[in-house]
């Protein structure tokens, strides 16, 4: 005699996502809380939360990356100005919404701000080929500044912006 199991929700995780996915919502809905395979439901809400903050971390960085070519990248700066001030108002306005989701991220960002303007001039050293030093160890603007879209920083018109 044959016994056929019927898979078991975890087992579905692993097999089909997306199905499980609609299967654990519609237990939810439907108040089946003891069919609902808990374990890996945790486990994806910790995660969702991990990737918010992978987002708005790599948002931050973006950001200054760009407010940091505009403002020392010389030579770049009249060819790719507008290219950079448009991408630092999507780095902007993607930054705010995530805020509007999450307000309680707010905090986690300034958590993280002076690491991500340092992994910032690191990038923009690298992309613009101009010496680390020219990029200043201290932010060029506090949150408030480089979230607020009308807000540029001023050229720094003392160094020429070529690759040393």
């Amino acid at each position: 005699m044959v016994i056929r199991i019927q898979p078991s929700t975890q087992t579905l995780y692993d097999q089909d996502y997306y199905l499980w996915l609609r299967t654990t919502i519609n237990q939810l809905r439907t108040s089946q809380f003891l069919s609902v395979d808990l374990d890996n439901l945790i486990e994806e809400l910790e995660d969702m939360g991990r990737s918010q903050k992978r987002t708005v971390k790599s948002l931050l960085i973006r950001l200054f990356e760009h407010l940091l070519k505009l403002t020392y990248w010389n030579v770049e700066r009249e060819r790719n100005q507008g290219h950079w001030k448009g991408e630092i108002r999507t780095f902007r306005r993607e930054i705010k919404d995530e805020l509007k989701d999450s307000p309680s991220l707010k905090p986690y960002i300034l958590e993280i701000f002076d690491q991500c303007y340092e992994d910032a001039r690191t990038e923009a050293s690298d992309r613009s080929q101009l010496s680390i030093d020219i990029f200043p160890l201290i932010p060029i603007g506090s949150l408030e500044q480089i979230l607020d879209e009308n807000w540029f920083p001023e050229y720094n018109h003392n160094h020429h912006g070529k690759p040393d």
